[in-house]
């Protein structure tokens, strides 16, 4: 995927304030610090459009950037971080379940799981979450470079039978370090895309 464009474009919390020029949008869900920002600046070969943020839970907004005025990706809050109260858990969750449900032009969603440590409860809940409401699913193994490469396969299968993956879901090896798995990623995304046409 040649990248000649991407801008931030809108911090959004209620549906009023999502785009409203209908181009697809690929959402991207995870524990907090599992690298969603950073996978979104590896994806469009940019050091930080996308903010990282050294705080886990920084992120209370869902937050669209526009590539190549085709497509958005969606960066969702991080769940399961616990120094938020859960007040503002609840809002979160809220949010995230008003978009992921309603949103008509959502074509998939990029499951982010951190490839070093088995999935966690709130991993676990949110996968089955999404697969009860039939969304399409790529589950995104991060961090890749952090385990050496004759292991990851063995950590691999651990994240598949920890969420019980449906037949059909893929599931990518991912490093924002080294960039393992963007091409794959970037297939596996344009086939979502291309499954509207």
């Amino acid at each position: 995927m040649k990248i000649l464009q991407a801008e931030f474009v809108i911090s959004a919390v209620k549906p009023n304030q999502y785009p409203e020029d209908a181009l697809p949008e690929i959402a991207l869900a995870g524990r907090s610090n599992v690298g969603k920002s950073s996978l979104i600046n590896r994806l469009i070969n940019r050091k930080n459009l996308a903010r990282t943020s050294s705080q886990p839970g920084k992120t209370q907004t869902l937050n669209y950037y526009r590539i190549n005025e085709a497509m958005y990706f969606v960066d969702l809050p991080g769940y399961g971080f616990a120094k938020v109260s859960k007040e503002t858990r609840k809002q979160w969750g809220n949010m995230i379940e008003s978009y992921l449900t309603k949103r008509d032009t959502l074509r998939a969603v990029l499951h982010l799981i951190d490839l070093r440590h088995p999935p966690t409860a709130d991993d676990v809940t949110m996968y089955e979450w999404l697969v009860h409401y039939g969304l399409p699913v790529c589950v995104v193994a991060t961090k890749a470079d952090k385990i050496p490469k004759g292991k990851r396969a063995s950590h691999a299968k651990t994240v598949k039978e920890r969420l019980n993956m449906r037949q059909g879901d893929p599931l990518v090896i991912f490093s924002s370090e080294d960039g393992t798995g963007k091409d794959e990623l970037w297939g596996v995304i344009q086939s979502f895309l291309s499954n509207e046409e």
